[in-house]
Order: structure tokens, then C-alpha cells, then sequence
């Protein structure tokens, strides 16, 4: 006996059906992937032209991407340069000037003035010989101013001369009286009074008599 055959789920194949040989099946692949191949060839040729196409038309038209950073770059200093803070510098109070102290002129000393010596005037040789005459006879016997003049002149000397010659004289009268006095009380004898009228006749002052008589007596 023959053991039953389990029911096929598959249905069965119609009539005239014949089942492909696998070996047929293996010689269709390579045709289809050659045929595919062939077909990413020439849709990468006619892309690639596409995408040189594309490039030089996007190369030859300024993008506006490039456009937009040289605007904003020409721009962006006359925007972005905001105008410079001038500085105000801090006021600053000057300090107050000092006070002015007055200044006190100092007293001018003045200088002594200056005196200038005598000038002694040029005397003749006849004055200078009045001059010695009249030292010499000083030294021998007591005169007054006018008796010394007389004696003199009756020397021969002039007036001018005389007189000139008896003032440049370092004399004291008054001890030219007290001398004169002596003298004649010596040779003779006088009164006070006498005596004072006789030193007056030589030419003595009054009070230059008196003097001398005051100093003899």
C-alpha cells in the first residue's frame, strides 16, 4: 500500500506550464546589470554636463551671496563708526594767586659829597718873598696884623703883596700882644692903661690890647 499524499497548499499549475530552467534564470542577471550600469553612465554624462553648465552660469552671474559681503563690507565703516567721544578735560580750579606783599623801597643812602680840595692859586715870586720876609720877622719880634703889613711895605713890598703875605700866616694876635706887652715892660715901665694904649698905637685891637696887657701885668 501506498501512503496517502499530504494536500499541497500551492494550487496547481495550469495546463501547458512548463517550469523555467534555473539555468536560464542565472543568464538573464548580467544582462540586467549591465543594462543598469549603462544607465548610471549616461545619467551621470548628462548630470556632469548639466552640473558644467550650471557652474559656469553660476560662475558668470554674481551670486548674491558674493554681492551682499561687499555691500556690507563698503558699508560697514560708515555704519559701525560711530563719531568719536571728544574728551572734556576736568575742570580744574586754579588756586588763588598769592597774596603781594608790598615791597618797601629801601632809604637811598646818599654818598657824602665829595669836596674837592682848595685849588691854590699860582703867586708870583714877589708874594712869595712877602711871604718869607713876613715868617721871619714873626720869628724875631711881636707884630700886629696892620704893624707887620707897614713894616712890609716899607720893606718895598706892595700892598697886595704884604697883605697877602701876612694872612697866609698861621699867627695868633692875641699872643702877639701878650708878647708885645712883656717886651715893653721889659725896656720901661707902663701903667695897665698905659700899657694898653701903647699896644694899640702898634696896631692891636682892642681887645687884643687888653688881652696882652691882662697876660703881662
Amino acid at each position: 500500500m501506498t501512503a496517502p499524499q499530504e494536500p499541497s497548499s500551492f494550487p496547481p499549475p495550469p495546463p501547458g506550464y512548463q517550469p523555467e530552467n534555473p539555468a536560464q534564470k542565472r543568464k538573464k542577471w548580467p544582462w540586467i546589470a549591465a543594462a543598469i550600469v549603462l544607465v548610471f553612465i549616461l545619467a551621470a554624462a548628462f548630470g556632469g554636463g548639466d552640473k558644467k553648465v550650471d557652474s559656469t552660469a553660476t560662475a558668470s552671474e554674481p551670486s548674491s551671496q558674493a554681492t551682499v559681503p561687499r555691500v556690507t563690507a563698503a558699508l560697514a565703516p560708515a555704519i559701525s563708526a560711530a563719531p568719536a567721544r571728544t574728551s572734556i578735560p576736568p575742570v580744574t580750579t586754579a588756586a588763588p594767586p598769592p597774596p603781594v606783599v608790598p615791597v618797601t623801597a629801601k632809604p637811598q643812602i646818599s654818598s657824602p659829597a665829595v669836596v674837592p680840595a682848595p685849588v691854590r692859586p699860582q703867586i708870583s715870586s714877589s708874594q712869595r718873598n712877602a711871604v718869607r720876609s713876613a715868617q721871619q720877622y714873626i720869628d724875631m719880634s711881636a707884630f700886629s696884623r696892620s704893624g707887620l703889613i707897614e713894616q712890609l711895605e716899607y720893606e718895598g713890598f706892595s700892598t697886595a703883596d704884604a697883605t697877602y703875605a701876612v694872612d697866609s700866616l698861621t699867627v695868633d694876635w692875641n699872643e702877639q700882644a701878650a708878647l708885645s706887652a712883656k717886651q715893653y715892660l721889659e725896656m720901661m715901665s707902663f701903667s695897665k692903661s698905659g700899657l694898653i694904649e701903647q699896644l694899640e698905637y702898634e696896631g692891636f685891637t682892642s681887645a687884643q690890647a687888653q688881652y696882652g696887657a691882662n697876660a703881662a701885668y
